[in-house]
């Protein structure tokens, strides 16, 4: 009994000791091909630079479609690529001199404001638009704020009249678009293109713009654009005209769309006012 107890645990032992060795060669044997594949692999990306740079690219791809998705919160566009503004430092010295003019007339950031002048040369150019005047028809009809709105609804920088506008805005992606600056001064840059062919001069187009054409007063609307024009046209060419200090300024009114008063009728009722701004239809 004994001595079969004893060939039986002699057998067990030769048994665990041949899978251990057996284990280990194995092991052995595999870190072996291992390190040979590994020096295959590295000699031939250092002869074929196109393979580790396939492989470089399947790898990020691989490790692309590994990334967890985006958190619900996360912004898409990034803030960066939906804000309006650029460093005035970037533009040419005459806009950038406009830029820090305007923006402290109209207390308004520079970053901002740089996007815009920017974009009224770039309009100039290609409408034979001065684009001080541009600026100086948003300065009298918004004073830089991209949201304004006027009690008979005209909108936005250059106070554009949506809703008889409407095809204009369009292409841009509809009527909300009256709100993002540089498609707003598109379209009020085409309305007034129009104002002025119609009425055959600037000053006159000024007044199609405003809604007096038909009117012997404008509300002195022509003239504040005409004179802040002035003042921009200075300013482009290096002679910045000083601007008020902020308390006086806040005792001068405001500038608020233009109240047309309409001449009463012959029979002693009143005539029904044009609407305020950019009232130029397609007819």
């Amino acid at each position: 009994m004994n001595k079969t107890l004893e060939t039986t645990a002699r057998g067990l032992r030769t048994f665990g000791s041949d899978v251990v060795d057996g284990f280990f060669e194995i092991t052995h044997n595999g870190f072996a091909l291992l390190g040979l594949a590994t020096v295959f692999v590295v000699l031939a990306l250092a002869a074929r630079p196109d393979l580790r740079a396939t492989g470089e690219a399947q790898l990020a791809t691989w490790l692309e479609s590994r990334k967890p998705a985006p958190e619900a919160t996360a912004l898409t566009p990034t803030a960066i690529d939906r804000t309006t503004a650029a460093s005035p430092l970037d533009l040419p010295k005459q806009q950038a001199a406009v830029a820090y003019w305007l923006s402290k007339k109209y207390r308004v950031a520079a970053e901002p404001l740089s996007v815009l002048v920017a974009e009224a040369y770039e309009l100039g150019k290609r409408t034979k638009l001065d684009p001080t005047l541009i600026l100086a028809i948003m300065a009298v009809e918004s004073s830089f704020n991209p949201f304004a709105q006027s009690h008979v609804g005209a909108q936005g920088l250059m106070q554009v009249m949506t809703r008889i506008h409407e095809d204009k805005y369009e292409s841009a992606g509809g009527t909300l678009t009256a709100f993002d600056p540089v498609t707003n001064m598109r379209v009020g840059v085409k309305v007034l293109q129009e104002c002025i062919a119609r009425a055959g001069s600037l000053e006159a187009g000024l007044r199609y713009y405003v809604g007096a054409a038909n009117l012997d007063d404008d509300g002195g609307y022509a003239a504040k654009v005409m004179a802040e024009h002035a003042r921009l046209v200075q300013v482009a060419g290096g002679k910045a005209p000083p601007v008020a200090p902020p308390a006086l300024r806040a005792q001068a009114p405001q500038s608020q769309p233009v109240q047309v008063v309409a001449p009463a009728k012959p029979d002693g009722t009143a005539v029904t006012p044009p609407e305020k701004v950019a009232l130029l239809a397609d007819s």
